[in-house]
């Protein structure tokens, strides 16, 4: 019962998908704003900034999705190898990891009496054993190696709703220039989006919500000044 008490404190995020899905939606809202504003300050007319921020959110989406997974890939095989590793030791060298296991817990400070009899009995399950020498020598969890699909369609998904935010204004508007709707939508959105990244983090929502604002502030405008100094 305490046991899942204390469990239920903590948010599951190894999988990849709670990362994925906050750094996408950011990389959503900056990135497209930035590229739309970049288009919109050499003033080439609605029609092509509307259709440069559709090809942001196109190309981002898939680019993001398919970089975590990638990432998220070889870093789960590369966990996978070295499980393995430990694994096969596990059976051929027995009493050779059981002190090997024994000589750790002492280096982090268990009487040698204790840690014999702890990796004595460790030993005896398998499983346990495996999982035991995974998190204290290479600092891994076999039960949460990442889920790549799970990071991909999360990065995937909420770029797309990051990148559609600043682009909604030039959708519903047949014509003109709403550059002001879109940065609005886009700042609302990153102050949002910010805080919420500082609640879960615990760092502190308006510190997180403004950070994020500003850095979305100053990427937009180097692209909107490079927009209008290259249309110009």
């Amino acid at each position: 019962m305490s046991e899942t008490v204390a469990a239920s404190h903590h948010r599951q995020i190894s999988d990849g998908g709670f990362r994925a899905a906050l750094f996408g939606l950011l990389d959503g809202l900056v990135t497209n704003v930035s590229l739309i504003l970049g288009f919109a300050g050499a003033n080439p007319g609605h029609d092509i900034v509307r259709l440069a921020g559709l090809a942001g959110l196109v190309a981002g989406a898939f680019s993001m999705g398919s970089g975590e997974y990638l990432s998220m890939r070889s870093q789960k095989e590369l966990y996978e190898y070295e499980i393995d590793v430990e694994r096969k030791a596990l059976a051929s060298a027995p009493e050779e990891e059981r002190l090997e296991l024994r000589d750790l817990f002492i280096s982090r400070g268990v009487e040698k009496e204790l840690a014999e009899r702890l990796s004595t009995d460790l030993m005896r399950n398998p499983d346990l054993a495996l999982r035991t020498h995974a998190r204290e020598e290479l600092g891994i969890d076999p039960s949460a190696t990442g889920s790549p699909w799970i990071a991909a369609s999360s990065s995937f998904l909420f770029f797309s709703v990051g990148a559609i935010i600043p682009l909604l204004p030039w959708v519903i508007v047949a014509t003109g220039n709403v550059m002001w709707w879109s940065i609005g939508l886009a700042g609302a959105a990153t102050l949002f989006v910010g805080g919420a990244v500082g609640h879960f983090t615990r760092r502190g929502v308006a510190y997180s919500a403004l950070r994020a604002l500003v850095i979305m502030a100053v990427a937009s405008a180097v692209t909107f000044g490079v927009g209008a100094l290259v249309g110009h």
